[in-house]
């Protein structure tokens, strides 16, 4: 879907594809490659644009990270090396680096849990293979460090189903005690609003406006370990997590 010119986003509705075939659209100015539709995710929101292989030919293309082009708002995979780029209107094979993509689905849902965990507002986040963190506006360093590694921990057990939902701005301002659900406040003015929603929709764990790539249940986390707490200013702690492996 979306709008003409606007390339195709297949991270978003086939969360667990590995590889996927495409069309070259055009190439950037600054050497990146342009598909008809990009498996890979493009850096944003805290998580670090997908890394994976191009193949055509019998040639291949290490593609080190993606972005969204600054001009054209199409998603631009970058070249690991200066290399001949597989030409426009090429067939290629897309494939992800799926081992680190996985580490960041993983990392992406755990720090969900965690702004649970903490209530309080959300000011930033940054999501790695290994552990991600969120800053929190909050004046105090929370006092139990084991009690919300057992929170944590204890989501993950539940296997809760990780889902998305879209809503209109519309449908929003009808149901501000959805505001209080959510621990990030959604971008205004672009239209349909991206939910994820941890647990079951009468009772979920969490929901938020996200447009990042989750695990399908938290049970694929696996086993979480609550790293350094910093203070970075008066009235912010920035708090880490860890995958266990």
């Amino acid at each position: 879907g979306g709008a003409t010119g606007m390339t195709g986003e297949l991270f978003r509705e086939e969360t667990y594809l590995r590889d996927a075939p495409a069309r070259v659209a055009a190439h950037t100015p600054e050497g990146g490659v342009i598909l008809d539709n990009s498996l890979f995710y493009p850096t944003g929101g805290g998580q670090p644009g997908d890394s994976g292989w191009l193949t055509w030919d019998k040639q291949e293309l290490s593609i080190a990270t993606t972005v969204r082009d600054r001009d054209s708002g199409r998603i631009a995979l970058v070249p690991a090396e200066p290399r001949a780029l597989p030409p426009v209107g090429a067939y290629v094979t897309q494939e992800l680096d799926w081992d680190r993509r996985h580490k960041h689905m993983r990392v992406h849902t755990a720090l969900h849990l965690l702004s649970v965990v903490i209530p309080h507002p959300v000011t930033g986040g940054q999501i790695s293979a290994s552990h991600g963190r969120l800053d929190f506006n909050m004046p105090d360093a929370p006092q139990d460090r084991a009690e919300l590694e057992e929170a944590l921990n204890h989501f993950v057990s539940l296997d809760a189903r990780v889902s998305e939902d879209w809503i209109t701005e519309a449908e929003l301002d009808a149901a501000p005690e959805l505001v209080k659900t959510m621990s990030v406040a959604p971008p205004r003015g672009r239209g349909d609003i991206r939910l994820i929603r941890i647990g079951d929709a009468q009772d979920p764990i969490d929901l938020q406006p996200c447009g990042g790539t989750h695990v399908a249940r938290t049970g694929e986390i696996g086993a979480l370990r609550l790293g350094k707490i910093e203070k970075k200013g008066r009235l912010n702690r920035r708090v880490y997590v860890h995958l266990g492996g």
